[in-house]
This record gives structure tokens, C-alpha cells and sequence, in this order.
């Protein structure tokens, strides 16, 4: 006989309200018409469990979520969300999407998630758009590279720089842009500060040195929502 998970209350301090793991399990039991009832039936849970795995902070044996996957009809790493970066953007659209218009302040917020963004320069040979480490500092974007790279030569120009993230399971994700002048870091404190702040080495690797910013004059972003 399967066991019925109990359901386990919140730590003091710990992350409450709705998790991506508890949106990804919503988002396709409804594509599928299941009911939480249905659901907690087929993989031998409680329903109340359910309704908490999808609107709280949970924690399911790893048990229970292959069962619930199977019941779901996909992996245990869809809905844990490791499997997001893998061939994304092949899931068929949902019917209740909606785009919609990112705050300044969720901008911001976002790109402080992330370690790795496109820069897009203009170059003699036409638009260029190349993936970089970067980090936050204040209200600039930062990224290290080579003295003879095209970012680099790109100083003095105007250029974009984007990160964006998206979730095959529930069809949805989101994107920020940041659109400014692009400008080497000459200031030696800066360089410090920078380099100091660094948690880790570019990943293109070789001597990339030349810090670089980007002080964003018009941040927006785009979601993906779903009305349910």
C-alpha cells in the first residue's frame, strides 16, 4: 500500500507562498483536465497534500514526485525545473497566455538572478551578439574581456544586453532588455572593487582582464503569464 505524505509545516524563516515546482505541477495537471483530487487518487497522495505541494514551500519524497510525474506524463527533472535549459521553447502554447509588461524594480530584480547574459554590438561587419559573464554593480551591468575582443572595440557605442528564462513545463518565462552606452572601466578602485566582487573567472577563459560596464538609460522586460 502506498503511504500518504503528511503534510509538513513551514520553518520559521523558511520560503513560503507558491514555489516554480508547485506552479510546474498546477500548470500541467490542468493542462491535462486533472482535478487534485484525480491527481492524489493516481499516485496514492492526499488531496490536501496536493493543494499544499502546488501552493506552498513543500518538500515531496522524491517517491511521491515520481509518481506524480508519471501520473503527469513527464520527468521528475520537468518539474523540478532541471531540465528548463535543455532544447527550450518546444512546449505547445498554453490557450490562457498572456504577455505581460515587467516593472523597472522586477527588472533590476532579475538581472541580479542571473551570470550570464547577451551583449548585442554593432561591428563593421554588421550586428554581433556575444554571451558574457557579467555581475551587478550599483546601476551597472559589468562583464570582464579581452582588450582585442569586438565588445571590447565596442566602447563609446550604443548597445544591448539581455538575459531571459524560460520553462517548457508551463510554457511561460520571462525576459529583461537593457539598452545603453557601453564603456570601459578605467578607474582603478573600480577594477578592484570589481574584480573583487567576481565570483568566478570568464568562462570563455584566456586573459580576460578589461572590465567593461553598461549603466542601463531604458531597462524593460516581457512575462509570459498564465490567467490560471
Amino acid at each position: 500500500m502506498k503511504s500518504t505524505p503528511s503534510i509538513r509545516p513551514q520553518q520559521p524563516g523558511g520560503t513560503v507562498g507558491r514555489t516554480d515546482l508547485g506552479r510546474r505541477v498546477a500548470a500541467r495537471r490542468t493542462d491535462l483536465g486533472i482535478s487534485r483530487e484525480e491527481l492524489a487518487r493516481r499516485c496514492g497522495a492526499d488531496a490536501n497534500y496536493i493543494a499544499y505541494l502546488e501552493e506552498h514551500a513543500a518538500s515531496p519524497a522524491v517517491g511521491l514526485l515520481v509518481r506524480v510525474a508519471d501520473v503527469l506524463g513527464v520527468t521528475v527533472d520537468d518539474l523540478t525545473g532541471a531540465s528548463v535549459s535543455s532544447v527550450p521553447g518546444r512546449s505547445t502554447a498554453r490557450r490562457d497566455t498572456a504577455l505581460t509588461t515587467l516593472e523597472e524594480d522586477e527588472c533590476r530584480t532579475l538581472l541580479g538572478t542571473h551570470g550570464v547574459g547577451r551583449i548585442a554590438v554593432f561591428t563593421p561587419e554588421g550586428p554581433a551578439v556575444l554571451p558574457v559573464n557579467y555581475l551587478i554593480a550599483g546601476s551597472d551591468i559589468a562583464f570582464r574581456t579581452a582588450v582585442e575582443a569586438l565588445a571590447a572595440r565596442a566602447a563609446g557605442t550604443e548597445v544591448a544586453f539581455e538575459i531571459d528564462n524560460i520553462d517548457d513545463v508551463t510554457a511561460g518565462g520571462w525576459s529583461v532588455l537593457a539598452v545603453g552606452e557601453l564603456e570601459a572601466v578605467t578607474d582603478s578602485e573600480e577594477i578592484r572593487h570589481l574584480t573583487a566582487a567576481a565570483r568566478s573567472q570568464p568562462w570563455a577563459g584566456g586573459p580576460r582582464t578589461h572590465w567593461m560596464k553598461l549603466t542601463p538609460v531604458r531597462l524593460t522586460g516581457r512575462r509570459v503569464a498564465h490567467e490560471s
